[in-house]
């Protein structure tokens, strides 16, 4: 649908947003029509050159014409089923997922905090079960992020942020501990504790990538105290970070991983991936949800997921994000490049993050800043080192803009 076919003006539509939307963050100041690759245009016909992917999530480009065919022929079929009938879409789908990435079972979930709920339960509940009724605790990162409902949050290491503040107390049974720091997240655990949770590359902590000393420390530390190690791959998954998982580049695989965002090629689907062992821990009525391996989302992911492998888009954002980085040394007031494939961060000297990301936008290049002296960005992984050149035109224009 366009602007031109409501009967309303961009104003009028903005005047609407106005009075009914209870808005938590602050949106652009346009209204996007459209999606086309490595760009999204608005009510006007403009383009923007998009280095934000809609949060990490359209890995194949914007509104890709295999996904898009996917979503309506599935929709012309079966639009939803009940959490009790079998379809298609998740069957292929759940096949597809564990041979990739070398897991033995599958529990589809709507978005990426809910896999990550779905995470945390199991791995308390697989405490619980086996070793008694405290051994609950999980330790995550300080810095980390793992999503918005109240497990989810509580397990996120940012207890001075907004998205903390206001909704204390939090769920009890987490520690926070310093990220890459093995010897704080040993100290962090007690008998009790369960489980380790973190992100191999911390995304809204400001893109900062593990160590392999410390995730295979992890995994071993794990190991020698009957604990489950479980990674938060809702934004390095499938392709992000240049490996189809992220944890597959330092060769530590986890007892249970999360993924979300990529996997949909826009559509709302999440799922977390663990063994056979574990996944026995959800036994009837465990764990459910309504919506959860929808069969529209399903086959969306599917046609998404066969374009990042058929296309080697893992490689793809490997070789330009190394490209990438290298080059964005060219930015003023830079103090520190960092990232993994196509998911990186830019640390300035200044704390100039929000007014470049806001001068960004009105030239027409979409990024985001985390942290009020770091952007982030996290293009298509379709992105070519000349989409880049262009990202760096607009954002040495952008940062001058910024501290003018």
């Amino acid at each position: 649908m366009k602007v031109s076919e409501t009967g309303y003006t961009k104003d009028e539509l903005l005047e609407i947003a106005d009075k009914y939307l209870a808005e938590p963050a602050r949106r652009w100041n346009f209204i996007e029509e459209k999606g086309d690759g490595m760009y999204v245009y608005d009510e006007e016909g403009n383009a923007y050159l998009d280095f934000f992917a809609g949060i990490a999530v359209s890995s194949a480009g914007n509104c890709n014409k295999k996904v898009a065919e996917a979503i309506a022929n599935q929709s012309s079929e079966v639009i939803h089923a009940s959490n009790y009938a079998y379809t298609l879409p998740m069957l292929l789908m759940a096949k597809k997922v564990c041979d990739t990435i070398g897991m033995e079972k599958i529990i589809f979930q709507n978005s990426g905090t809910e896999a990550n709920e779905a995470m945390i339960k199991m791995a308390r509940k697989y405490g619980v079960d086996n070793y008694g009724p405290e051994r609950y605790h999980i330790v995550t990162a300080k810095n980390s992020f793992h999503g918005r409902t109240y497990g989810a949050l509580s397990a996120t290491g940012q207890p001075d942020n907004a998205c903390q503040i206001g909704y204390k107390p939090m769920l009890p049974g987490f520690s926070y501990a310093e990220y890459n720091n093995l010897e704080d997240f040993k100290s962090k655990c007690t008998k009790n504790t369960i489980a380790i949770m973190v992100e191999p590359v911390q995304g809204e902590g400001g893109v900062y990538p593990a160590t392999v000393e410390f995730l295979q420390g992890l995994r071993d530390f794990c190991d020698e105290n009957d604990m489950l190690l479980l990674y938060d791959e809702v934004q390095t998954g499938w392709g992000r970070t240049g490996d189809i998982m992220a944890y597959m580049a330092y060769g530590v695989k986890p007892d249970m991983v999360s993924m979300a965002k990529a996997i949909g090629g826009g559509m709302p689907i999440g799922a977390m991936c663990t063994s056979a062992k574990l996944a026995k821990t959800f036994g009837a009525g465990a764990h459910g949800s309504t919506f959860a391996a929808n069969p529209v989302c399903c086959a969306a992911a599917l046609a998404e997921i066969d374009e990042i492998l058929d296309n080697n888009l893992a490689a793809n954002a490997k070789e330009v994000g190394e490209y990438f980085m290298k080059e964005l040394t060219k930015l003023p007031f830079v103090k520190e490049i960092r990232g993994k494939g196509l998911l990186v961060g830019v640390e300035f000297t200044k704390d100039i993050a929000f007014e470049v990301k806001h001068k960004a936008v009105e030239n027409k290049l979409l990024i985001t800043a985390v942290r009020s002296n770091i952007i982030r960005m996290a293009p298509p992984l379709i992105a070519t080192k000349e989409d880049c050149d262009r990202a760096i035109e607009l954002l040495i224009k952008s940062v001058n803009e910024a501290t003018a």
